[in-house]
């Protein structure tokens, strides 16, 4: 008996939590004098009052016991929005009579004199009359909205997401106010953003890292998670809130947490979170300068990016990216979900080959990077130099079409292997990140790639050719060219003299004159005595040169 008693209390004493932690008296919207919070009246008793009067209150449902300051809001706006937000209405208005800081909190209609009152309400909760950088409101949500976006789930909408009368999405969509069953009066958990994906419904995001992973902080550096008032342990718990803030957001497009777009990223990917430092690749001589633009990407841009700059997002979707591994030229988990531009030069959403993204910025832009080295043939579109029916090539977009090369490969290599562009433009730190982030060798090369003419031949000074072309056959004249060793060993002859690494366009080169990628430097060689400069191929490792170069005049040298 003694023992059900216990279990009688203890069910009475829970019912009772219960039903408190659904009253306004235990929350911080109780601003009477029995408050237990730090902004409250000094005297006042009555609790409603500062929302609610029976008598004589404002025009505004349901019986609102304050004015409105009248004020024209700056609205939320970006390039991705679909919705149309109005000046704020509904119960929106209603909030914003204490939280846009204009109304002193006991200045009600039903007192002739304001409420006094003690404690400063927090900045995070007074949003100002400039709303451009919280999360819209009074907009219809319906299930146009819901098409036309495409990334919004289409009403009727789960219960904990309430849309007013009018169906628009208003403060109160995401707030209790009388009830703080979730910290912030919030309807639903803020834990894996329980409460985000009540409407939004973004494409990838089940098996992005960014959801599944349970990564900590390590306590270095900056907190990632310091415009959070309170933030979970891992990456995953904190879900949409690992980079965007729905309230007074530093970036106000996207309601990122920065307003420099790498911010959102590299406080995490510094190392202190993520496994890899990519902000340390960032820092390196040669690198894509993220640093050096600002509020230039869009997501909504060309497909083929017009406006010259280089953000983390232009190759990473944040809400696909994971770590799956994919085999040349498809695509890894980490380039998921990004557009790009396909081999025939044309737009694709998403990307399914990874060169295709790195086409978008250099494949024939006004702005693309020059050639490095001048050339005979003068090339700055890599979507032409890969293309596969050209004379040579190096197999990006396809597998190579000379079997001269081949014959000199390293295993794993064969004559049908597709290379990634970032099996040459990576970190050269070999357990560094994936990708051309950042790199001590110019052009994000991974390894070591003299260009100097007169470059004394090692395997350090070209370790990028020698990782997957054989040395030993090279510098011997081994099933190669007969005078790889006197042009390489004896005279210094950098590789870069006679070869064009990318390959040369089938609309600019020929089979015979640019087989094997020869493409002369014009710096370095000339054309011969009779004013010709050109190679031709004769056959299999046989070749006939018109040029003049480190003194000798060929016109023609036959091997």
């Amino acid at each position: 008996m003694k023992n059900i008693s216990i279990l009688i209390l203890y069910i009475l004493f829970s019912f009772y939590a219960f039903l408190n932690a659904q009253s306004i008296i235990t929350t911080k919207h109780n601003l009477s004098v029995s408050s237990t919070g730090t902004i409250k009246a000094t005297s006042e008793s009555e609790i409603c009052i500062f929302c609610h009067t029976p008598h004589n209150s404002s025009p505004r449902a349901p019986l609102w016991n304050k004015n409105s300051s009248g004020t024209t809001y700056i609205l939320y706006n970006s390039s991705t929005l679909d919705a149309v937000p109005g000046q704020p209405d509904g119960s929106s208005i209603l909030c914003l009579s204490c939280h846009d800081g204009t109304i002193a909190l006991g200045e009600v209609i039903s007192r002739t004199t304001p409420i006094d009152m003690t404690g400063v309400m927090p900045s995070k909760s007074n949003l100002t009359t400039d709303l451009s950088n919280d999360h819209p409101i009074s907009f219809t949500y319906d299930a146009a909205l819901a098409a036309v976006d495409g990334q919004l789930k289409t009403p009727p909408l789960n219960s904990m997401a309430i849309l007013d009368y009018n169906s628009k999405l208003q403060c109160t969509s995401c707030h209790d106010p009388h009830k703080e069953i979730n910290p912030k009066f919030l309807r639903a958990s803020i834990e894996f953003s329980d409460l985000c994906f009540l409407c939004h419904d973004r494409t990838y995001w089940n098996n992005s890292t960014h959801k599944t992973s349970t990564k900590t902080w390590n306590g270095s550096g900056t907190n990632p998670w310091a415009h959070l008032e309170s933030a979970y342990a891992t990456v995953s718990q904190n879900a949409c809130a690992n980079c965007h803030n729905p309230h007074n957001a530093d970036g106000k497009l996207r309601l990122l947490k920065s307003n420099l777009e790498e911010n959102n990223c590299l406080d995490c990917h510094n190392g202190n979170i993520a496994n890899k430092n990519i902000q340390a690749e960032l820092s390196k001589t040669y690198k894509h300068d993220v640093y050096n633009y600002s509020i230039v990407h869009d997501p909504t841009e060309s497909t083929s990016v017009t406006t010259k700059h280089v953000e983390c997002q232009d190759c990473h979707n944040p809400h696909a990216s994971n770590s799956t591994i994919a085999t040349a030229p498809s695509v890894n988990g980490f380039n998921k979900g990004v557009s790009g531009i396909n081999q025939a030069g044309n737009p694709v959403n998403p990307a399914t080959n990874t060169y295709e993204i790195c086409y978008k910025c250099h494949a024939g832009n006004s702005w693309s990077p020059s050639p490095s080295l001048p050339r005979l043939i003068v090339q700055n579109n890599v979507r032409l130099e890969f293309e596969p029916s050209n004379p040579s090539f190096h197999p990006i977009a396809g597998p190579r079409n000379n079997s001269e090369i081949t014959s000199n490969l390293i295993s794993p290599n064969t004559a049908s292997t597709v290379l990634y562009c970032t099996s040459c433009h990576a970190s050269n730190n070999s357990n560094g990140p994936a990708g051309p982030h950042g790199s001590i060798y110019p052009q994000i090369l991974k390894l070591q790639y003299e260009t100097a003419d007169y470059t004394v031949e090692s395997a350090q000074a070209y370790a990028l050719c020698y990782s997957c072309h054989n040395r030993n056959n090279i510098i011997n004249d081994i099933n190669t060219f007969k005078e790889h060793r006197l042009h390489i060993v004896e005279e210094n002859t950098p590789c870069s003299v006679c070869h064009d690494a990318h390959g040369i366009s089938s609309t600019q080169g020929n089979s015979t004159n640019n087989s094997n990628l020869i493409n002369f430097r014009t710096d370095v060689v000339t054309p011969s005595s009779n004013g010709r400069l050109k190679y031709e191929d004769t056959g299999t490792n046989r070749g006939r040169c018109y040029l003049r170069c480190h003194g000798e005049n060929h016109r023609p040298e036959s091997y």
